[in-house]
């Protein structure tokens, strides 16, 4: 089932409806959680405003089906630069004057300049999607230019476009140092003012590295590190094989194998798309079930457990409160009186 929706009516139901809407750090004013509208799924984004023309968007979310968002024209004036990074699911968009189709997925990253993006269609499949956005106002970019007149170097003039000018934009290859970041910004350990300043040099230094992309690209200089478009679709292609396979996964070899790359490969370009690796992942991917499991209240943690591949009870347990800090029957229990 497609569901289709303007992004005025969506937003209507995700950011103007105040039940929905709570402070992430209560000790912080601009660090806001907003809950995903029911009636798509469930999970959250998390807007947090760091200071002016610099800010973070965290999305996580599941969708119940495909949705199809109609996106009006955006207009050049006043728009920021942004950098969107999808750790988990997949992306389409078409410009509707141009028909012009893009995809992104985990391991990928989109970069918008400032200036005039078309009338789109963005479609998103009923899957875990998990992204984290940068955006920086094309002032606050000039501002790091070193001189009285925020003059950038010309490889980078394409990010600050005039208002009247279509936005630059493309889609780049997630680095394994920027894999590392995003983890460090999703798993950031303050709060308050410590917080503020950990996550404006995370999202900082997150802008330096892509600026550097970008200038490498200008340059006509390779990063020997970008995994090829056909490594990129095996690498996910070994995910679906282990996410369709909980109970009882191929070994690292084996998986190798199916997907037509050798281990070594495997290894190496899981971590650099997915940020971990393959089986990193794969436990992370069962706790994460395993929570939504609990939350419909149809199976005991024993049942729980057994379905998603984790045959000692115990280790299940200590696996799961160490990601979520509540053992499942803790957790299980306060689901129960939060309905």
């Amino acid at each position: 089932m497609t569901i289709t929706i303007s992004r005025n009516s969506f937003w209507g139901l995700y950011f103007e409806v105040e039940q929905t809407k709570r402070r992430y750090d209560p000790s912080d004013e601009f660090d806001i959680l907003w809950q995903y509208p029911p009636q798509f799924g469930e999970g959250y984004s998390r807007t947090i405003e760091l200071r002016e023309g610099l800010g973070l968007l965290i999305n996580d979310y599941l969708l119940n089906d495909r949705l199809v968002v109609k996106v009006p024209e955006r207009g050049g004036n006043g728009n920021d630069i942004q950098y969107c990074f999808t750790l988990s699911g997949s992306n389409e968009t078409w410009d509707v004057p141009t028909g012009k189709h893009r995809t992104e997925g985990a391991g990928q990253y989109f970069l918008a300049g400032s200036g005039v993006d078309p009338r789109q269609l963005n479609a998103a499949l009923p899957e875990h999607h998990l992204a984290v956005s940068v955006w920086m106002a094309p002032e606050l970019l000039c501002s790091f230019a070193g001189n009285v007149e925020g003059e950038i170097p010309s490889a980078l003039k394409c990010l600050v476009s005039p208002t009247e000018q279509s936005s630059y934009g493309g889609i780049r290859t997630t680095t394994v140092v920027m894999q590392n970041i995003l983890q460090q910004i999703l798993r950031c350990p303050y709060n308050g003012i410590t917080k503020r300043m950990y996550l404006e040099s995370k999202a900082l230094e997150l802008t330096t590295l892509t600026v550097q992309e970008e200038l490498e690209i200008k340059e006509g200089r390779q990063n020997s590190n970008v995994l090829k478009l056909y490594d990129i679709e095996r690498i996910h292609h070994a995910r679906n094989i282990l996410l369709g396979n909980l109970d009882n996964p191929p070994s690292l070899i084996e998986l190798a194998r199916q997907v037509g790359l050798n281990d070594r490969s495997l290894k190496q370009g899981f971590r650099q798309v997915f940020g971990t690796t393959a089986f990193a992942y794969l436990h992370d991917y069962r706790l994460e079930k395993a929570r939504q499991l609990l939350n419909t209240g149809e199976m005991n943690v024993i049942e729980v457990a057994y379905s998603i591949g984790f045959a000692n009870r115990s280790y299940f347990a200590a696996a799961f409160k160490k990601k979520f800090g509540l053992s499942p029957k803790e957790y299980q229990i306060q689901q129960k009186k939060s309905v």
